[in-house]
Formats: C-alpha cells, structure tokens, sequence
C-alpha cells in the first residue's frame, strides 16, 4: 500500500480536520527522501502541471502592483512612498524577520515594536500612547500563511492618522477575514519567491494608493543569464527535470565541483545588528527583479501551489498536531489560504531544532531578533522566538518528505506518542 496519504479535497481541509489515513498507512514507513530536502520551491516539469484547488485571491489582484527584486524591497518602497520624516517611528511586531527591520532603518527611521497575541495579532493594548502619538507607519505581518482579519488593527491607525503596510510576505494567496489578502493595508508587500520557483522577486501593491511609474533599474545580461543557469541547477541537484538530468548534472558538476552533503548550521540568534543587516541583502532594493521570475510567475499553475501546500500542511497536522502545544493558531481553518509553513511549538527547541537542521530537514525559526527588542508583558512574540518551529510546507515537498520530517520531529521529542501507535479513522 502506498505511504502517501490521500488528500481530502481541498475546500476541505482545515486543521481541525487534517488528512486522514488509515492506520496501515500510518504504520508504512516510506523510503526515505534525498536529503538535504529543498527549503524553497523548485523548478521542475511537475511545477508546469495543475492541480485541483479553490480559486483563492492573491495580492496580485490588487489594482495597483509593482515587482521587486524581494519583499524587504517592497517594505523599503512602501516607506519611500510615505514620505515620512527622517526619523519618524515606525511600529513593528517583536517577532520579526531582521528583514522587516532593516529597510527602516535604511531610510533613518526609528523602530518601535508592539507586542503579538496568541493569534499573531498586534497586541494593541502593548503600544504606549507616546508610541501611538510618534508613529507614522506600522507593519502587520500574516504569519505562516495563516491571514487573520485586520479590522481592529485597520480602525485603530485610522483613529491615529498611521499607515498600515499590510505585510503578505507568508500569505501570497488567501482571505483574511472580511476582506481578501492585501486590502487591509495602504499598502502591501509579499514574497513571490516563497511560493514560485524563482531566483527572487516581491510584490509592492496597493487597494487604495496610487503606485507611480517604476523608476527601478533593470538587471544586467549576466545577471539574467545566471538567473537560467541557477534555476535549472537546482532543478537538477533535487531530480526535478527528468530527461534533461542525465545531460545537465554533469555540466554543473564541472561548474561547481562534487556536490557537498554537508547542511550550512543555522544561523547563530546573538547577531549583531551590523551582520544582521549585511545578512539582509539590500544592496538591490533599487533593481527591477530578473526578468525569468517574472516570466516564469505569469506562466505557472498557481492552482498547483495552493493544492499542494493545504496538503502538506494537513499532513504535518495529522502527524503532529495532537502534540503541537502552539496556542491559539491550532484550529484555524486552511481551505481560504495556501500556507507557507507549519507553525510547531517546543521547549527544548535548541536541541530540536540544531537536530533537525543538521539532517537537511526543511525546517527553521526565526530567532534573530534585531538588538533593542524590548520585552512585553503578555507578548507572545519573544516567546515563540524561542519556542517556534516553521515547518516549510512549500508545494515541492512530497508526502513522504514531509512525513519523514515529522516522524524525525516526533522522534526528538520528549515523551512522544509515535502517530503509529493510534488509530486514525480513514476518511
């Protein structure tokens, strides 16, 4: 029998009601994947087939866009657009990507953080009434591909005359309450090379703004070359181009050498802010993004992407949500968004997480926080800087990749309860 579970339709799906499979199915141990497994989408012949999936809005549909080469240099335009003063405060969530932080202090202005509740939303009651009355623009971002209404949030900068950049940087495609993604904002920024298979590229959009003409500068010959190059390289080293492999593996084996097995250790949390601003990359925030992203994010299925992320985001719910102890984001639905990671709460997760990377498996946290991140009462956004996983749940991880992950996950964890030890019912 195969190892890999039979997905419910994809309106269907929700983390209440995961992917179910039979206990055999629970019980089958599948080969093992190639590792390291890829920790962003992947080119290949399958990212040219479609998929059955809801038809879900995107932030392209937004009546103003313009792409980027990423979606910090979406954030950093969104802040050149407002016009704001040099050093105007600018609210940001204490659980951050370095990321989200450096564009504003490119432009010279002065972070100020909020604190995040169990959902993910701004804890507004953490934001002083001198932070309320100093800020000129706040970032809210959509965690893990899980958008959440902004209503609360839209009517409070609205009270107080401060623009709301809409952050879709995990949630390119979904609804987010009343409204669909990207609306909420005055403007909105996202990622497409989180959920296409591109060298780079973001999205800058607006529902209410008008967006003037581009003045980015477009790439060099070079640069556009190795955009091919690069893509079709890593389509080879995961197996992706079936046909062409036997042609194009040993050219790129000659252009780089043996391929190495050995997994980059993640990233140490006690950066400074210097090296985590050099890690940020935002020397091409004025570039236009390399002409092969865009190509190929007009021409993809994008029905694929959204099937294949709700499945894989059911499975690791089937395998790990009865030990998940995340609060709060555990009984969302996920049949209106098309998600960028599975969100896993741990205590021991230095240990969890340092095992975890060194097998290659497609998993990180973002534990970087920049220097000056205050502590909050009440805030969660500190605590699942120490505590949560992000399980990448992108369209280019199989089934059986995604539950070698979690049983390797389980197998870590104190006291576990193995999936194949309970009975699922099939569906």
């Amino acid at each position: 029998m195969s190892s890999q579970a039979s997905p419910a339709p994809a309106g269907e799906l929700s983390r209440a009601s995961p992917v179910a499979v039979s206990s055999a199915q629970a019980l089958s141990q599948p080969a093992l994947p190639k590792l390291p497994l890829p920790k962003g989408p992947v080119f290949g012949w399958a990212a040219l087939r479609h998929r059955p999936a809801p038809t879900l809005p995107s932030v392209e549909d937004l009546p103003q866009l313009r792409f980027t080469t990423s979606g910090r240099a979406a954030i950093h335009q969104a802040l050149q657009l407002l016009k704001l003063p040099a050093g105007s405060a600018v609210l940001l969530p204490t659980y951050h990507c370095p990321t989200m932080v450096a564009p504003v202090l490119m432009l010279g202005l002065q972070p100020t953080y909020f604190g995040i509740d169990s959902e993910g939303l701004p804890e507004l009651a953490s934001i002083t009434a001198a932070q309320a009355t100093e800020a000129r623009a706040m970032l809210v971002s959509h965690y893990f591909g899980l958008p959440r209404s902004l209503a609360a949030v839209r009517a409070w900068c609205d009270e107080r005359g401060i623009a709301l950049i809409e952050d879709c940087a995990h949630s390119y495609f979904g609804q987010a309450g009343e409204r669909a993604i990207g609306h909420w904002g005055d403007y909105a920024t996202a990622s497409v090379s989180k959920f296409f298979p591109v060298p780079e590229a973001g999205v800058l959009a607006s529902a209410t703004r008008q967006l003037p003409a581009s003045t980015l500068q477009p790439q060099s010959f070079k640069a556009q070359l190795k955009a091919w190059v690069d893509v079709l390289e890593i389509g080879t080293r995961h197996r992706r181009l079936a046909g062409l492999q036997a042609l194009l593996a040993p050219l790129f084996r000659l252009k780089s050498g043996p391929v190495s097995t050995r997994v980059a250790p993640a990233p140490a949390a006690d950066t400074s802010a210097d090296e985590l601003m050099q890690g940020c990359d935002m020397g091409r925030i004025s570039a236009k993004p390399l002409a092969l992203s865009l190509l190929l994010r007009e021409h993809l299925p994008q029905d694929r992407i959204i099937a294949l992320r709700q499945r894989n985001f059911a499975l690791y719910e089937q395998w790990l949500g009865e030990h998940n102890a995340m609060p709060g984001l555990g009984k969302n639905g996920i049949a209106d968004c098309a998600p960028y990671v599975y969100p896993f709460w741990v205590e021991d997760a230095d240990r969890i997480y340092h095992a975890l990377r060194e097998q290659g498996l497609p998993v990180f946290r973002w534990d970087r926080l920049w220097p000056g991140t205050p502590e909050l009462p009440q805030d969660q956004g500190r605590r699942w800087s120490r505590h949560l996983l992000q399980l990448l749940c992108h369209q280019d991880l199989g089934s059986d990749d995604v539950q070698h992950t979690a049983r390797q996950l389980l197998s870590l964890l104190p006291q576990r309860q193995h999936p194949s030890q309970q009975e699922v019912s099939p569906t």
